[in-house]
């Protein structure tokens, strides 16, 4: 069991970025984790992740200028949603989440979770192939297509990462079950393909249903270092310029499974604006696309 010691914290400190980030700026996607005997981890939790405690996330969101957080619900803690929802509780409307709950959940636990400050479920499937057995506190593609009504009844849209194979290969039901899709890690394609592989080309067609958004975090996408990532910036710029008023920004901390090289979180809005070098662009994905997707109060 992982114990709040000081070697088990999250110890990189954030730093400002270079440019100021525009008023009203928001990261849609970090995690926060512990203390540990509050929000215990699961039992069959695949990974160990560090101390990383709301007070610590909100310091980092005030160090790199953002408004606003968007807190993702780990599988880490199973279905147990509280460490979540209480770090967005303590600053809504400042912060938003992102749940993962039985798919039992009755619909008024979903209305209390809305109420919360929830705005969608996340859905992952990563395994050897769809459908693989997963951990407690994860939900699969097959429960999405199950879940789609009650998430458009709520307004939530559904937080898929997914192996790009696999979302290509579902983007038969995927564009008519009525809700808005949010990738993470940019669709979670394979660099090593290329930005001319069919699976990514398909990827960037399903962006031309209007409804689908995608997050540029490149930390679990490049396979170099995160601080530069110029393997990504192919696909960067193809996502970008197909659906720029959909693309969203988010740090991914605490940079779970990251312990040798954890990323700096001004140091990655940096690379944001090596890449991008637009204030219209910046303008668009750090504040008015994540505020027309999570703004509502």
């Amino acid at each position: 069991m992982l114990t709040d010691s000081p070697r088990a914290w999250c110890t990189r400190k954030a730093t400002a970025p270079r440019l100021a980030l525009p008023a009203g700026a928001w990261d849609t996607h970090a995690h926060v984790f512990g203390p540990f005997d509050q929000y215990p981890l699961a039992p069959d939790s695949r990974y160990q992740p560090p101390m990383a405690p709301r007070e610590a996330y909100y310091s980092t969101l005030d160090t790199a200028g953002f408004a606003h957080g968007v807190l993702v619900h780990a599988s880490a803690n199973g279905f147990d949603n509280r460490g979540t929802l209480d770090a967005v509780r303590q600053h809504f409307p400042r912060a938003r989440a992102i749940g993962v709950v039985a798919e039992s959940s009755n619909d008024s636990e979903l209305l209390s979770l809305d109420g919360a400050g929830v705005r969608g479920l996340r859905f992952t499937e990563n395994g050897e192939r769809i459908g693989a057995p997963k951990p407690s506190g994860t939900l699969g593609l097959d429960a999405l297509q199950r879940m789609a009504p009650r998430l458009r009844h709520l307004g939530w849209h559904a937080l898929v990462w997914a192996k790009c194979d696999y979302i290509v290969e579902s983007m038969a039901w995927l564009g008519e079950i009525g809700v808005p899709l949010v990738l993470d890690h940019m669709g979670a394609f394979d660099v090593t393909r290329g930005v001319r592989d069919s699976a990514f080309q398909s990827l960037l067609r399903l962006l031309d249903t209007g409804s689908v958004w995608v997050k540029l975090v490149t930390t679990r996408v490049t396979s170099l270092r995160w601080n530069d990532g110029s393997d990504v910036r192919p696909f960067y710029d193809a996502l970008l310029t197909r659906a720029p008023d959909r693309m969203l920004w988010g740090s991914d901390w605490p940079y779970i499974g990251m312990d040798k090289h954890l990323p700096d979180v001004g140091a990655q809005i940096d690379l944001f604006d090596k890449w991008t070098g637009d204030g219209a662009l910046r303008e668009k994905v750090f504040v008015s696309n994540p505020k027309a997707l999570y703004g509502r109060a």
